[in-house]
């Protein structure tokens, strides 16, 4: 599409301002320009000027008073009494935005370095949903509302990680009551993962921070790991309900014995303060890695987790390729990614300090704690051994959900 020249938007604002001249008064004009200034952007004051010959004093005048956003400040008269006009939707329908959220819970993604999230139900579909037994709202006010949510509407993206298992949606659907039950119950809930690795070591960490103009932080040229001080492995354990996490920051390899000790640790810490009477803990977890539905070493320490704490635990993993559905990710993983963006992480004492100087406008909290203990790589767990498991499988995919009960000691 071509730019409008200068003279043109002159014209354009001047032959607006000829209509509108005699229904405006003194400083209803010089705000009226100064909304065409905003409109237009940069050079906009200058198009302004020319077209209604306001002086630019003038003009930046009524840009102050747009600035204000407060009529009473600059002495504008009211149109109505203070609380007039139609209520908002969301101050006559109260329950409004709670209800919009657990219509999409089940169908929501987010990237794991970016606190906003999408939806894959279209803003027809939820308000179809919302309307089933009475109107309640139209399809362009649930866009607004989502945007106000934090959530963005999206067309097709390449968001999908891997296959469609057939009962994909339904694994989300199952893990989104479960949770909802639990929380009812109050009973804990906790989304669980290991962060990525992270090298030890002046080493270039991705994004800025504000420095002395020429003083950057020097850090070294090649990513080669520095044998002494190695990668560190931040596990990760998230309370959905509370908003509340704990990393345990590993220096050791990331397997199913540190991420259970990490879930041991944050029990200790922080879950006995709220959850000590609840009967039961519900972990979310993804489909692979040191907490995959396949490892027998994450089934085999939960038992002795369970067992110490005289709890069942329950277990929920998310489908193959669906990671970006782990409710850790985007509530926890990404604002301590942004946190620690552009500083080097030269030592573990940065990193637990990076991580739980971590919080949002939300009210998130973080403690984080170096675990100094070195893990035995590739430990099995013989048929004898599994066997003996207390493990009992949901009848939906037992091999994504199932619980963990305490054995007779």
């Amino acid at each position: 599409m071509r730019h409008k020249t200068v003279e043109e938007q002159i014209a354009i604002v001047a032959q607006k301002y000829e209509v509108m001249k005699p229904y405006l008064n003194e400083r209803s004009r010089r705000i009226w320009a100064a909304v065409e200034a905003q409109r237009l952007g940069y050079g906009g004051q200058k198009v302004a000027h020319e077209a209604t010959g306001l002086s630019g004093t003038t003009i930046r005048r009524g840009l102050d008073e747009l600035a204000t956003a407060e009529g009473e400040r600059v002495g504008l008269e009211r149109i109505r009494k203070p609380g007039g006009g139609r209520k908002s939707k969301t101050t006559l329908d109260t329950t409004l935005k709670r209800d919009i959220a657990k219509i999409i819970e089940v169908s929501t993604s987010g990237d794991p370095e970016t606190p906003l999230l999408w939806t894959s139900k279209s803003t027809r579909a939820i308000a179809d949903e919302l309307n089933k037994t009475e109107p309640r709202v139209s399809h362009s006010l649930v866009a607004k509302l989502l945007d106000e949510m934090d959530y963005s509407l999206q067309g097709n993206r390449k968001t999908k990680e891997g296959a469609d298992h057939p009962d994909r949606d339904a694994q989300f659907r199952f893990i989104a009551e479960k949770t909802k039950t639990f929380q009812q119950a109050e009973q804990p809930v906790i989304s669980v993962d290991t962060k990525k690795k992270e090298l030890i070591g002046e080493y270039k960490n991705g994004g800025q921070e504000y420095q002395p103009k020429g003083q950057p932080i020097e850090v070294n040229v090649h990513d080669f790991m520095d044998k002494q001080k190695g990668k560190a492995a931040p596990y990760g354990v998230y309370d959905l309900s509370k908003n509340m996490g704990w990393v345990s920051v590993g220096i050791s390899s990331d397997t199913a014995e540190f991420a259970v000790n990490s879930i041991r640790q944050w029990w200790q810490e922080m879950g006995v303060e709220f959850y000590a009477n609840a009967p039961a803990l519900y972990i979310n977890a993804d489909g692979g890695g040191s907490n995959g539905s396949r490892v027998r070493l994450w089934k085999a320490e939960l038992q002795r987790l369970a067992n110490e704490l005289g709890k069942e635990i329950h277990v929920s993993h998310f489908p193959p390729g669906t990671s970006k559905w782990n409710k850790i990710e985007h509530k926890m993983f990404c604002f301590i990614s942004k946190n620690w963006r552009g500083k080097p992480l030269i030592d573990t004492a940065t990193i637990v300090q990076l991580i739980g100087n971590t919080t949002t406008t939300k009210g998130l909290t973080i403690t984080a704690r170096l675990d100094q203990r070195i893990y035995e790589i590739a430990r099995k767990v013989s048929d004898d051994e599994f066997q003996k498991i207390a493990i009992k499988p949901d009848p939906f995919h037992g091999e994504w959900n199932y619980k963990i009960v305490p054995q007779e000691q």
